[in-house]
């Protein structure tokens, strides 16, 4: 058992909480090739497509596969590893006698003898930031990469050296797989608040420009000021504070407002250049200046960036686009289709009507798993998410390691405080103690997110319908781990012989997502009357539907089809009032997506009620035989129905009046049967892609709730009764035969 595999087991043994941010691919590389190439140290840095993984090992050797947010990484074998006094990491204080040494130029004033004293320690630090740096840490063997060696040793910040954690050391090998994997733009980390991204991206800019000649490298932030910021009060004094063979000379002030720049001759040292009888004039300069810039869509456009640090990309509000940006940016990373630059984007995000909607379609659009045939993501960035408990400040250990759960015996962190209280525990707390300020409790999912959803909780004050509830469901689905309640999979005609019999078949990669399958003797109840097909099970549940007819678009971004089924109250062995299928997709062809909602509803023997403004999809179960389980328009009578919907079925999305029961359908349906019913009891609605649509729900703009629509209208077929016209009451008068008499005088008279 490795080293790493040990650890894995020593934080699974004493936590509660299940470690998911990487694991170690065993085997992943046929034993025979691994052993060979690292003989022969044939492995070269950067994305090898034979394994499909990115290699960060600049010695020709690798050792663990991990795989990070679904990227696999070869790290370098093990090497050299250095043993610190409480088998931790420590921070190496920096020699006094080189402290003195402040330039280049200093230090060729100091006699041979003296030098020859240092070299091998300044060729070894050399080494360690070009190979990274391998440590026993709590007994395990450690590995960080060179930017995170420079990082903790050589980088000052607010508190002083920074100290080692965990989770960083993951966040630094991803970011140096970025670096190394020629299809890619860079990172798009998505964090908590206070987890370090400013410094340490402030570290990265300054350590790849003191090796760097003829770059630029740039720093954008929510605003110019906060950028300024950053420049002068992470950049500048980390860069200040290197260590002479480190540092480049600069020209201007030692500490600039705007621009640093390595302009007077400096060069990348190495032993070489240190023991060259060289005059320091004839060192050739860097010419790499670092600067920032005010906050705009085209802040660095037409400019060639070597390395952007896009700090708090994800609180840019309007007019301000952070989608904009980038599609300009990107451009200054690359010379035609070849990568010649990095962005190193982090943030939090803002609520969606404040700037987070942009930064998470960038984040989604960066998922390493969803590659174009050119082998990059939409953006042409990595996601990155690390959960707010590997990173929260005041729960981490002196090892570095996150204290997930309240310790059973002593713990204290790097600062030798006791730690009584796991972060799981504090959080939850947290939570709880907001339970009754929904805003107040989004903003601190947005601050501290344990999941993405977290991270791009909205605010309540402009939803439609109840936020309170639906959280309380979206939260208690992530608690209990709702995707064990959910199977995903895709329906399939036996043999393939289409209008016979449907089966489903799970498959992780599947279109459906269904938390209730019917019993065996209830699935493709089929009723035929007359060459018609009607549903056996009309009396369990309903589909509502949002369709679409054409299987492709001009921009290839088309809204999805949607569908969702819907139990009733019945008798039988069903939940009630069960939302238990969920389909969101826009297969390959229209008519792909026709056949899946055709066999979803003969498997479960229900009808549907679709919107029949986009009439193909209906056409198509009149035209299979299939019309009976194409439900009618349940707010008129049959005799009211225009001829279309006659032949076909459906309900129009156009009326006003459709429009605002649907939306109340949903209303009534989330205050009864969502989030917390009443004496512990919680809803059952388990689809976490319908919630986060119900909490977005725009009824002006409904054009982008698929799921809200399907979902609306299998609430409005599953209640059709409550729309059923009602017939108004004719009185008439009835003349009965009988005389009519005026009895004012002494006698009656007939009336005539």
């Amino acid at each position: 058992m490795s080293s790493r595999d040990l650890l894995r087991v020593e934080l699974n043994l004493t936590s509660m909480y299940e470690q998911t941010l990487y694991k170690v691919l065993d085997n992943y590389i046929k034993a025979s090739t691994l052993k060979k190439k690292n003989r022969h140290k044939t492995w070269k840095y950067g994305y090898d497509g034979d394994h499909d993984m990115v290699i960060i090992s600049k010695t020709g050797k690798i050792g663990e596969i991990y795989e990070i947010q679904n990227l696999k990484i070869a790290l370098p074998a093990e090497f050299e590893t250095h043993n610190f006094k409480d088998k931790k990491w420590s921070h190496t204080e920096y020699p006094k006698e080189l402290n003195r040494i402040k330039t280049i130029f200093d230090w060729k004033e100091y006699p041979e003898d003296f030098k020859e004293q240092w070299y091998d320690y300044i060729e070894k630090e050399f080494e360690r930031r070009e190979n990274g740096f391998w440590f026993n840490n709590k007994s395990n063997l450690t590995y960080i990469t060179g930017t995170h060696y420079m990082y903790l040793q050589w980088s000052k910040i607010d508190v002083g050296p920074p100290d080692f954690r965990e989770s960083n050391r993951l966040f630094y090998i991803f970011w140096e797989a970025c670096k190394a994997d020629y299809r890619c733009f860079g990172m798009d980390y998505l964090k908590n608040r206070r987890s370090g991204f400013s410094f340490m991206s402030s570290g990265e800019i300054v350590n790849l420009a003191t090796i760097s000649t003829d770059s630029r490298y740039g720093i954008l932030s929510k605003s110019g000021p906060d950028a300024k910021k950053m420049f002068t009060d992470k950049v500048v004094p980390i860069s200040v504070n290197y260590p002479f063979f480190f540092k480049p000379i600069q020209d201007g002030m030692d500490r600039p407002k705007t621009e640093l720049a390595y302009r007077i001759p400096a060069s990348k040292l190495t032993r070489r250049k240190l023991d060259a009888n060289e005059n320091p004039e004839d060192l050739k300069g860097l010419d790499t200046t670092i600067d920032w810039k005010n906050t705009g869509d085209n802040s660095y456009d037409g400019e060639k960036l070597k390395l952007l640090v896009h700090d708090e990309s994800g609180k840019w509000e309007r007019p301000n686009n952070i989608l904009n940006n980038w599609r300009v940016t990107k451009t200054c990373l690359r010379l035609g289709s070849r990568v010649i630059g990095k962005c190193m984007m982090g943030s939090t995000s803002n609520a969606l009507d404040k700037g987070g909607d942009n930064f998470k379609k960038l984040y989604y659009a960066s998922d390493v798993t969803r590659r174009n045939s050119n082998g990059q993501t939409a953006s042409g960035l990595y996601s990155l998410f690390i959960p707010m408990e590997w990173n929260y400040e005041g729960y981490i250990d002196s090892y570095g390691l996150p204290v997930f759960d309240t310790p059973k015996e002593p713990v204290e962190d790097p600062y030798g405080m006791p730690i009584k209280q796991g972060v799981i525990e504090f959080w939850n707390n947290e939570v709880a103690g907001l339970k009754d300020d929904q805003d107040g409790l989004n903003e601190f999912y947005r601050q501290f997110p344990r999941t993405e959803q977290h991270a791009f909780r909205d605010e309540a004050k402009e939803s439609l319908f109840n936020l309170t509830k639906i959280y309380q469901q979206i939260d208690h689905n992530e608690s209990m781990a709702a995707s064990t309640l959910v199977t995903r999979g895709n329906f399939q005609w036996e043999n393939g012989i289409k209008d016979t019999k449907v089966m489903f078949m799970p498959n992780k990669d599947g279109r459906f997502y269904v938390s209730w399958i019917p019993p065996i003797g209830m699935q493709n109840r089929i009723i035929s009357k007359q060459g018609t097909n009607y549903p056996g099970n009309e009396h369990l549940g309903a589909f509502g539907c949002d369709s679409y007819d054409i299987s492709g678009t001009v921009d290839s971004r088309g809204s999805n089809g949607a569908l969702h089924g819907l139990t009733k109250f019945s008798m039988e062995e069903a939940p009630s009032n069960h939302f238990f299928l969920e389909y969101i997709a826009r297969p390959q062809t229209a008519e792909m997506f026709f056949e899946d909602v055709l066999m979803a509803c003969v498997f479960y023997g229900m009808p549907i009620l679709a919107e029949n403004n986009k009439p193909r999809l209906l056409y198509h179960f009149k035209n299979r035989g299939y019309r009976g389980y194409s439900m009618n328009r349940p707010d008129k009578s049959y005799t009211k129905l225009s001829i279309t919907e006659r032949e076909i079925g459906g309900i129009p999305n156009s009326s006003q009046d459709i429009m605002q029961a649907h939306a109340a359908a949903i209303e009534t349906y989330i205050e009864e049967l969502v989030g917390i019913l009443g004496d512990d009891e919680m809803g059952d609605v388990y689809f976490q892609r319908t919630l986060e649509d119900w909490a977005r729900f725009n009824i002006n703009n409904r054009t982008k709730h698929d799921a809200s629509i399907s979902s609306g209208l299998a609430i409005m077929a599953c209640n059709r009764n409550r729309y059923a016209p009602v017939n108004k009451v004719v009185r008439k008068n009835i003349n009965l035969g009988m005389k009519r008499y005026d009895n004012s005088g002494n006698y009656s008279k007939i009336i005539n």
